[in-house]
């Protein structure tokens, strides 16, 4: 029966996985617990960014094109407008069902001779040791990656954070033929809409919104041309909720503990960078763990973070204001190379520095629209 390894990794999700993956291939033991049954699946807009892509390559993890669908771009849409922007030519996007990647994830972890312990639940940790049911297994290192929610995040102490908003997140599938082959955000009065293909007959749409009583069923006739796309379609997937924000925590690792993805900190949803922090923060876990030391994993992760908030605090500033996101939408028409540069910004292939010099050309654009 194991007694210790190298790297305990509590949570199985893509997070989870990432670090256990990262650190085997430096050639640490790694085991991995979660009291859940694959495949693991959660509330989210299934869309990998650009930076997620990169990540999993350097993960090792290809995702197979019969399992994806190529996502060329991001479309805003408000109150009959719509502007379009495609990502960097050399950047690539895809959709993939959460299900899907789990299953991609364990069983690269698999074949990489990582230990899953599906259906075990970790009850504490303490030093060195970490608790899974009657058992004890001694670790040298502890990666918390147990969610939003973490419990070891509670148990290392490390749940100080920055004041956070928080918004609520609704997803559902629909059986429909994809009608685009960009992600598609609805900007409404109160909430907002997403639409993303993850099949040839299937697409993924969330809503997500500050008040925690709004549901997906409830939103879609604030977004007409959505609701239309939807109208008789047949639901393919069970609603479910998540929690959406910007929560950054004031240290991320403690000791000979660390947290990821979720559980270490998280960006509004509307970013679609979740994931692609989650796989990029793993890499630098499992170099920190070859130079012994965590100090390094603190201040990559915080660099990491930098460009996912700002682009956050960008975006939602939409949020709410109608006539605002008319204005906006009619400048990004007007002068369609704004929100090129924005998205190509968003995606990690163009310097903060233009932000300014975007940011005086949008002004001007909202002045004169």
């Amino acid at each position: 029966m194991l007694s210790s390894t190298d790297v305990f990794v509590i949570g199985g999700g893509p997070a989870g996985l990432a670090a256990a993956i990262a650190a085997r291939r430096h050639g640490f033991s790694v085991v991995v617990a979660d009291g859940a049954k694959p495949p693991i699946d959660k509330a989210c807009g299934e869309a990998l960014m650009p930076d997620a892509i990169a990540a999993l390559k350097r993960l090792g993890i290809a995702v197979p094109a019969s399992e994806a669908v190529p996502i060329r771009g991001v479309r805003f849409l408000s109150s009959g407008l719509s502007a379009d922007a495609d990502f960097p030519s050399d950047n690539r996007s895809l959709s993939i069902r959460r299900t899907i990647l789990h299953r991609i994830m364990s069983e690269r972890a698999a074949e990489l001779g990582v230990d899953l312990l599906w259906q075990n639940v970790v009850t504490g940790i303490s030093g060195g040791e970490v608790k899974v049911g009657e058992r004890t297994i001694r670790s040298r290192w502890i990666v918390g990656a147990d969610g939003v929610n973490s419990r070891v995040r509670r148990w290392a102490k490390l749940d100080v954070q920055s004041r956070t908003e928080l918004r609520y997140a609704f997803r559902r599938h629909y059986r429909v033929a994809p009608w685009s082959d960009r992600m598609e955000i609805y900007w409404g009065k109160q909430c907002q809409g997403f639409a993303t293909p993850v099949s040839d007959k299937e697409v993924c749409v969330a809503v997500a919104s500050r008040n925690p009583g709004v549901r997906l069923e409830e939103s879609l006739p604030e977004f007409r041309e959505l609701s239309a796309r939807l109208d008789g379609c047949e639901t393919t997937s069970a609603e479910r909720g998540s929690i959406s924000a910007n929560r950054k925590l004031k240290r991320v690792c403690r000791g000979n503990v660390a947290l990821i993805g979720d559980a270490s900190g998280t960006v509004d949803a509307i970013t679609g960078e979740g994931l692609g922090l989650a796989f990029s923060q793993a890499v630098t876990l499992a170099d920190s763990f070859v130079s012994g030391n965590l100090t390094s994993y603190q201040t990559a992760h915080r660099r990491l973070a930098v460009r996912p908030l700002l682009m956050a605090r960008l975006m939602l500033t939409l949020d709410g204001r109608p006539r605002f996101q008319q204005r906006v939408l009619q400048v990004f028409r007007k002068r369609p190379e704004v929100f090129r540069r924005l998205l190509a910004l968003h995606v990690g292939a163009l310097s903060p520095i233009h932000v300014a010099l975007d940011g005086l050309t949008l002004g001007w654009g909202l002045l004169t629209a």
